[in-house]
């Protein structure tokens, strides 16, 4: 009787220790970084290009 008693106390005990309850979850927001650079690179060597012709030509 003594056991049960004695599990009995300690069941009522760790209920009032989930007595608050859940929290809710705060999920932050991703990282977004975004590419700043002006210009592609890809696109530099053909206007290069263009302005050489350009030269050339006149």
């Amino acid at each position: 009787m003594k056991k049960l008693a004695l599990a009995a106390a300690f069941s009522l005990a760790a209920t009032s220790v989930f007595a608050g309850g859940l929290d809710i979850p705060v999920i932050e927001a991703p990282v977004v970084v975004e590419d700043t650079s002006s210009s592609s690179p890809m696109i530099v060597i053909p206007l290069l290009l263009l302005a050489v012709l350009a030269a050339a030509s006149s």
